[in-house]
This record gives C-alpha cells, structure tokens and sequence, in this order.
C-alpha cells in the first residue's frame, strides 16, 4: 500500500468550497458523517426498488396491465438511473460534488411523490423513468466522492463498508414494503419512498462538504467529456472490470426483477413470506461483503476474490436452471431460496473488487469514469428485467437462463479483458503512477 494510500486510511477530511482542509479531529468526524451520508445516498437504487418489489403483482391487478408492462416500471427506473449518471457523473468533474447532487436529489424528490399518484401504467412508466434519471445523481457522486478521498487497499476498504450501510437498505426495504401493503396500497410506498428523499436531500444539504477542489475540476465542454470517456474505455482493463460488474449487476438484477413472480406466483408464498426471503439473501450479500472488507482485502489479491465470487455466481446460476427446468424433479421453495442465496451473497465480493480496480486507474476523471461504472451497470441490468418474464409468469427457467448467461459472459470479460496473471496483482494508483498490491 502506499504511502498516500496510509495517510488517507487515517484521515479523511471532507474539503471545503475553497479546497481547505479540516483539522485531523474534526476530519475524523466528518468522515464517519461522510460514510453515512455516501451510504445513504448508494441506498437510493435499492430503497426504490425493493421497497416496490412486493407490490408488484398488486399493480398488476390496479392498474390493469400485464405482468411484462408492470415489470417495465423496473426496467425505465434502471434505464433513467444509467442515463442519468452519464450526464450527471461528467458534470460532477466539472462543477464539483455538491450542487448536481442536491439538484438530482430535489427532482427525485419530485418523480418519486408523482409516482405516488400515478392513474395507469403508462404514466407510472414515466415518472419511474424521471426518478431514475434524478436518482442516479447519489450513487455516481457517491463513488466519485471515495475515489475523491481513497487510494488502494482503503478505497476497496472502504466500498465493502458502503455495502455494509447501503446492504441494509435491500434488507429491510421489502420488509418495509409488506409492511406497507399490510395497511394500504402500493402508492403508500411511493409516499413512503418521498419522505425518505425528503430526509435524505436534508442530510446532503447539511452534512456533505464539497470533496473535489476547483483545482481538480475540468473546464471543457461536451468535446472533452466525450474524449475522457473513449480514453477510459480504450483501456482494455478499465472497459474489463466496467463489463464483469454489469454482468454480474444482471445476474442479481435477474433475480430481483423476477423473484417477486418466483416466489410469490409459483411457489405461492405471502409478499411478507417474500419480503422475508430477499431480506435473508440481503444479509447474506452484507455478510460476505463484510468478511472481504474486514479479512480478505489485504491479505487475498482483489483478481482473486473476484474470480472466487464469479465462479460462485456460475455455480449457483447452474443449479437455479437445473431445478427449475425439472432435471431433479419438482423442487420446491427451500433448494431455489438457497440457490438465490448464494447467488446474491457472492455479489459482496464481485461488486466491491470490481469498483476498486476499475477506479484505481481513474484518478483523474473519477465522476466520468463512476458514470460509465454505473451507466453499463443499469443499462445491462435494464436489458435482463423484461427477459427473465419472455415465458410468463408460470416458469423460473429464463430467469436462471439469464442469470447464468451473464455469469458467463463476466468470466469471458475477467479472463479476456481483465488478465489478472499478466499484473501479478499490481495496479497503477495515484497520481504519480505509484503500484500497489492488490
């Protein structure tokens, strides 16, 4: 680890307008209200999902449509959040952190309380798609912000505790969502939904500092934007992690698009009886993520974990198709549940390995490279959605087809894109081209 590297373990100041630093205890404060804050704002896509998932069939019945439209209320958010880090993640190397991120926390305020009074399918559609597009500012500014104060082992550190803070986030959220629907429709959880980003944006307001100084900001236009983000996808190991992480992001989006369906339609399970069992297979991505963070980064090359976590996803994709498709017989809910829940666990250590080695080559375009990190992401987790429900909503077979195509395709990309033996685990970090262990 470098020199650098040790120093911001130690000492994270948020940094003013002006670029100045706190004092060495005051820092250590604000970087524990920094954590929460970027926790937060990296649970946004979950709070908006999950939380909606256990209602999904009950807007299929209120407002009239079919299971494959409704699902498309999933797809445009996904859509909206991929396109909307595009725009935001290059506005944020030029303007800095703060104010796009508080513009894009208002209007998701917005979107999300108009969804809430959404009359058909067509116009929840949309507004989903806008709250997608005004979410997408926390969690690109989000990992723009650590690149902004990390470096080597403590940035991968670091992604592992957000997965603790923003982990709770799918745990609880379904939970919450049952819960809703116990005491009123699926528009309370949209209502719901609002005061959490009334909250959220508060907090923004009051507690997170500008971390990127005006020294660091980029003054080109639209030209240089479209020049940094072709430099970063020419990089062949950059444009590598960038596609493992989208796949692997699919995989998971797979289950979470079609599990409400699986679970709840097939196997006729309550949505508190589902809420229970995403928040299980939650747990178990938080504990995982936990156990890379707290003992395997450091001691175990990133590359490493990384191709454990795939083979994982490819091993548990395997059997959620066998069963499904009656190679063992019927199969009831337990073998599925524990198939998911080795899937989804492996996520905490794909995700954060991913991100780190992805934006340790980045230094220098951080919110461009974030935005591309999370635009491939959603953009890949948008196409799986609509697929996992091609042959209704009787069969569990495309969502495991899916699952383990790209679990597939994300052990092509790491081994011919990535080639983590070529390295020997050396990946070029700061500034001034220092390497460090990973």
């Amino acid at each position: 680890m470098t020199e650098s590297g040790a120093a911001e373990t130690k000492d994270l100041p948020a940094i003013s307008e002006r670029g100045a630093a706190a004092a060495p205890a005051a820092s250590r404060r604000t970087s524990l209200l920094v954590t929460l804050v970027l926790g937060g704002l990296t649970a946004v896509p979950p709070l908006s999902m999950d939380m909606y998932l256990p209602a999904l069939p009950e807007v299929t019945t209120a407002l009239h449509s079919p299971a494959a439209t409704v699902q498309l209320t999933l797809t445009t958010c996904l859509a909206g959040m991929a396109l909307g880090q595009m725009i935001v993640g290059p506005m944020s190397d030029r303007w800095g952190r703060r104010r796009p991120l508080l513009v894009g926390m208002v209007i998701y305020v917005l979107a999300t309380a108009l969804c809430a009074v959404a009359t058909n399918a067509e116009l929840l559609i949309a507004f989903r798609l806008l709250q997608g597009l005004a979410g997408a500012a926390g969690i690109v500014i989000a990992r723009a912000v650590v690149r902004d104060l990390y470096d080597g082992v403590a940035m991968a550190r670091f992604f592992a505790t957000l997965m603790l803070i923003s982990g709770v986030a799918p745990v609880v959220a379904p939970l919450i969502g049952g819960q809703i629907l116990q005491v009123t429709d699926w528009r309370g959880v949209f209502v719901v939904l609002t005061v959490v980003g009334v909250l959220l944006t508060l907090l923004v307001w009051r507690k997170l500092h500008e971390t990127l100084p005006p020294e660091r900001r980029h003054s080109g236009g639209l030209g240089q934007t479209l020049r940094t983000m072709r430099d970063l996808l020419a990089d062949r190991a950059f444009s590598g992690y960038l596609l493992v992480g989208a796949f692997a992001f699919a995989a998971l989006f797979a289950y979470i698009s079609a599990s409400p369906f699986v679970v709840q339609e097939i196997y006729g399970a309550s949505p508190q009886v589902f809420s229970l069992l995403f928040g299980i297979n939650s747990v178990g991505l938080v504990a995982v993520g936990q156990l890379n963070g707290k003992v395997l980064i450091g001691r175990v090359s990133l590359d490493k974990v990384l191709g454990i976590g795939l083979v994982l996803i490819a091993v548990a994709a395997t059997g959620l198709l066998l069963m499904s498709s009656g190679v063992f017989g019927t199969v009831g809910l337990v073998p599925m549940a524990a198939g998911l829940f080795v899937l989804m666990s492996a996520m905490g250590l794909v995700m954060p390995s991913t991100n780190t080695q992805a934006l340790l080559r980045t230094p220098h375009a951080a919110g461009s490279a974030s935005a591309l990190l999370g635009t491939s992401t959603f953009l890949l987790g948008s196409v799986a959605s609509p697929l996992v429900g091609i042959a209704g909503e009787r069969t569990a077979v495309p969502m495991a087809v899916v699952q383990l195509s790209c679990a597939v395709l994300a052990l092509l990309c790491f081994l011919g894109m990535c080639r983590p033996w070529q390295r020997r685990g050396e990946t070029t970090t700061g500034t001034a081209g220092e390497r460090t262990r990973l």
